[in-house]
């Protein structure tokens, strides 16, 4: 058995445990940038399971999912953010 398919059981539960505090700040948090910056947490988890899902797997599909979910959270979080200062996304 290779050193990464016995190290990504672990690192997936790590992964897991960081995703669960993200969804806590998100319900929780005390301000509205804390909840924009733990969905922007969530969405880096999410890249990194999905890049795991493709070591594991061996598949380079994988890959480009994970490029598309960093493009899109990284356009989320630009979005909420303006809305957040300024009070309406498009000027």
């Amino acid at each position: 058995m290779s050193l990464t398919l016995t190290v990504l059981p672990w690192v997936t539960g790590i992964f897991f445990v960081a995703m669960l505090l993200a969804a806590w700040r998100l319900a929780i948090g005390p301000s509205l940038p804390d909840r924009i910056l733990a969905l922007d947490t969530l969405y880096i988890v999410g890249v990194a399971v999905v890049v795991m899902a493709g070591m594991a797997w061996s598949s380079r599909d994988w890959f480009e999912v994970a490029l598309l979910v960093g493009l899109l959270g990284f356009i989320g979080t630009v979005v909420m953010s303006r809305y957040l200062a300024r009070g309406d996304i498009v000027e």
